[in-house]
C-alpha cells in the first residue's frame, strides 16, 4: 500500500513538473513574440470595427433607398390617375428623370424596382418602347431577384404592343427559363405559342404549346388552352 502510495504520488509530481513546464514554454514564448501577438490582436479588432462599421453603412443606405423607392412610387401613385393630362406632363416628367437618376446609382433590389417603376410609368404613357426598355433593365439589374423574370415578362408584353414580336417572343423565352422563381411562367409559355401563331407559324406554336403541357401538366388554365389550340392548329 505504501509503495502504491509513492508510485501515485511521484506520478502527481511528474505530472505537475510537466504543467509547469507547458506554463514557462508558454509564458516564454508569449515574452519572446508579444510584439506580433499584440499586432495580430489589434489587427483582427480593427477589421472587426471595420467590418461592423461597413455593415451599418450599408444597412442605412439600403433603408434610406427603401425609403426613396416609397416616395417615389407614392408619387406614381398620385399622378396615374390622370397621368396624360397636360398639366401633368412637369410633375411626371420630373418623377421620370429623379427615378432615371436613382436607377442609374443603384443595383439589385432598388435599382430593379425603380427600373420597374420607370416601365410602369412609360406603359401607362403608352411609350412602349421606353417600357421594353425600362423593363429589361430592371431584370438585368435585379437579375438575382425575383423582379427578373416578372420584369422580363412585362417588357415582352411591352415589345408586343410595340409592335415587336420577335423580341417579344425571346423576352417571353427568357423569364420562362427563369421558371423555378416565376409562378406566371406558363402564361408566359403561352403567349410564345400565341405569338407564333401570330406570325402564321403553326409548327411552332403547336411545339410552344406542348412544351406548356409537359412542363406544366398540373396548370388547370393554360394547359386547357394550350390543348384547344393544339387542336384547333392540327384540324386545319
Amino acid at each position: 500500500m505504501i509503495e502504491l502510495v509513492k508510485s501515485t504520488n511521484h506520478e502527481a509530481l511528474q505530472q505537475t513538473g510537466e504543467a509547469v513546464s507547458i506554463g514557462e514554454g508558454l509564458n516564454r514564448f508569449i515574452q519572446h513574440n508579444r510584439k506580433p501577438i499584440i499586432f495580430g490582436v489589434l489587427g483582427i479588432l480593427v477589421f472587426l470595427v471595420g467590418f461592423i462599421a461597413v455593415v451599418s453603412i450599408r444597412d442605412a443606405l439600403q433603408q434610406r433607398s427603401f425609403g426613396q423607392l416609397e416616395d417615389f412610387n407614392q408619387r406614381y401613385e398620385v399622378l396615374r390617375i390622370d397621368l396624360n393630362e397636360p398639366s401633368k406632363a412637369e410633375d411626371v416628367q420630373t418623377l421620370v428623370d429623379e427615378l432615371s437618376l436613382f436607377a442609374s446609382k443603384h443595383t439589385g433590389y432598388a435599382g430593379a424596382r425603380s427600373y420597374a417603376l420607370l416601365g410602369s410609368i412609360y406603359a401607362d404613357k403608352k411609350t412602349w418602347e421606353d417600357a421594353e426598355k425600362a423593363w429589361t433593365h430592371a431584370a438585368n439589374v435585379g437579375a438575382k431577384t425575383y423582379l427578373a423574370p416578372v420584369s422580363l415578362c412585362n417588357a415582352a408584353f411591352a415589345a408586343e404592343e410595340g409592335g415587336n414580336i420577335l423580341g417579344a417572343i425571346e423576352l417571353y423565352r427568357q423569364s420562362v427559363s427563369l421558371k423555378d422563381t416565376f409562378p406566371a411562367a406558363p402564361r408566359a409559355q403561352f403567349s410564345i405559342g400565341r405569338l407564333e401563331e401570330v406570325q402564321n407559324h403553326p409548327e411552332a406554336a403547336i411545339e410552344a404549346y406542348q412544351e406548356l403541357l409537359n412542363t406544366w401538366p398540373n396548370d388547370t388554365v393554360w394547359t386547357s388552352l394550350a390543348q384547344s389550340r393544339i387542336i384547333f392548329l392540327k384540324s386545319r
